[in-house]
């Protein structure tokens, strides 16, 4: 049985995904080499926890693009939510860690809004689709 072709959101979920997958490598490896120096201990935990949260973020754009065409609508906002929510949340922790500019609820907003792409994941998993 062939594959279907991937569509325009299934590819943006993956793209996303892929984009800031590379994204977070590259903020690891600013993190543990350029920034060492110029950042305290508490602003490079920050971000070594930013980087890490975008990393599973990542991951989670790059499934929901796969499984999206099977998954229906919860998926994609699911996807949506992960994109929207590692904007939001790693805008305010790098914005704070690297520029001492604090964005204040931008971040938790960002990680309640990661948390129910989660909780909309769970659900497209467990409704049974007709």
């Amino acid at each position: 049985m062939p594959m279907d072709r991937p569509g325009p959101l299934e590819r943006l979920w993956i793209g996303l995904g892929a984009f800031a997958g590379l994204a977070a490598v590259a903020m690891a490896a600013a993190a543990s080499h350029a920034l060492t120096a110029r950042l305290g201990p508490a602003e490079l935990a920050a971000v070594h926890s930013a980087v890490q949260m975008q990393g599973w973020h990542a991951l989670a754009l790059v499934f929901c693009g796969g499984w999206a065409a099977r998954g229906g609508l919860l998926v994609h906002a699911a996807a949506a939510c992960f994109a929207f929510g590692l904007i939001l949340f790693g805008a305010g922790i790098y914005s704070a860690a690297l520029l001492a500019l604090r964005l204040p609820m931008v971040a938790p907003l960002g990680g309640t809004i990661l948390m129910l792409g989660w909780a909309l994941l769970a659900a497209a998993a467990l409704i049974r689709r007709q």
